[in-house]
């Protein structure tokens, strides 16, 4: 492929890229480029977000390029502060290598391992004195890290910035001069962090790595960055039915931007928005499971929901105190956030009961202060997308 044509392939979805003319130029060099991703294994999920620019590197793997996969062992001990309104919990190297284990498993759900070079930077850091690390920071001005708009909020609003975060993008920059990439891939909060690894390459007397930015996809909120520690994700190694019913949980706003991101195409103009979020979640199943896993989680679906054949299908189970009654607001309440992963405020909840959503074998429950006494075997009815079967 030519540079101009592999350019408007790849640049397809990005949110900014610094700069074009230096991506054209490197693609005409006639070589693999070197493509660096990064990622943090603060925890043991790579969730649906991470694919986006996983998705990306694949691209630039299919068009011939090297992909340099940098498994943050050692940046994983204290977490990028990007986009962070508090400072991090601060993980233990056993914790990090726990959670970095299943890394290239999941991220090769997407990757070609033939082309991906994989490195953990606590290969490098480790063998630093503490001489080393001192050097490396005369690199760059207390000035310059708190230029960041996330410092500069919590400066802001009298919160603190621990001294080992400034450290972060040291780090990732430091990544870039001993990997030799030559384009950096990110979320668009990466952008200050993958500046950083230019001007050390530049320093170095290196060619400039280029910055390629992307999207970053809302969580099943629909407003905040997708994140495990606020419970709004999908990973996609969990089980085909948890991530088909997750995916069916979303807004229609939210699922139109899915497809986008995930899928790279628009719902279907003349679907039904229910039938194009069942299409997107079956895209997703097959691509993270298999084709006979979508299916199935599909065909269950319709007869979960769509035929309302509760009494039949195979429901997550929620476990009851039998015989001891629960306001039903109270127990639905519960039954969302234990088994669903879902916050919903009582008034929510009581305005689901009211209208008649919520059912035990098929009698609606109109009263949210109603006593509710469950027994082993009922099927208990949240809403049209959520049901559990007493154990």
């Amino acid at each position: 492929m030519q540079p101009d044509e592999a350019l408007a392939l790849l640049s397809k979805g990005a949110t900014q890229i610094i700069n074009e003319n230096e991506l054209r130029e490197k693609l005409a060099l006639g070589r693999p480029l070197r493509v660096k991703l990064g990622v943090d294994p603060t925890t043991s999920d790579i969730h649906l977000g991470h694919t986006i620019v996983l998705r990306k590197l694949r691209q630039f793997q299919d068009l011939g390029h090297q992909a340099i996969l940098i498994i943050g062992d050692f940046t994983g001990m204290i977490g990028d502060p990007s986009g962070r309104s508090v400072t991090r919990p601060q993980l233990t190297r056993s914790e990090v290598q726990a959670n970095a284990a299943t890394y290239r498993e999941q991220a090769f759900k997407i990757l070609d391992p033939a082309r991906t070079e994989t490195v953990c930077n606590g290969d490098w850091f480790r063998a630093m004195s503490f001489e080393d690390v001192i050097r490396l920071n005369s690199r760059v001005t207390l000035q310059q890290m708190l230029q960041r708009e996330d410092f500069k909020t919590r400066i802001d609003n009298q919160q603190s910035i621990r001294a080992h975060e400034i450290q972060y993008p040291i780090m990732q920059g430091w990544d870039s001069v001993m990997v030799k990439a030559d384009v950096e891939l990110g979320g668009t909060d990466q952008l200050f962090n993958i500046l950083i690894g230019r001007d050390f390459q530049k320093e170095e007397g290196l060619p400039q790595q280029v910055v390629f930015l992307l999207p970053i996809l809302e969580g099943l909120d629909g407003s905040k960055k997708m994140s495990k520690s606020l419970g709004n994700f999908v990973a996609i190694k969990e089980p085909a039915a948890e991530m088909f019913g997750k995916l069916m949980s979303i807004s229609d706003d939210l699922m139109a931007r899915y497809y986008g991101l995930l899928l790279g195409n628009t719902p279907p103009a003349d679907m039904h928005p229910l039938e194009a979020k069942k299409q997107l979640a079956f895209e997703i199943v097959r691509t993270y499971h298999s084709l006979a896993a979508a299916q199935k989680t599909l065909d269950e679906w319709n007869t979960r929901f769509s035929k309302r054949d509760l009494e039949h299908a195979d429901l997550p189970a929620f476990s009851a105190t039998l015989g001891d009654g629960l306001v039903a607001v109270a127990l639905v309440s519960k039954v969302y956030r234990e088994v669903f992963n879902l916050e919903k405020s009582h008034s929510e909840v009581s305005r689901l009961i009211k209208q008649g959503s919520v059912e035990i074998d098929g009698a609606k429950i109109r009263d949210p202060k109603a006593t509710v006494s469950l027994k082993p075997g009922q099927t208990l009815r949240l809403d049209r997308k959520h049901a559990v079967r007493v154990r």
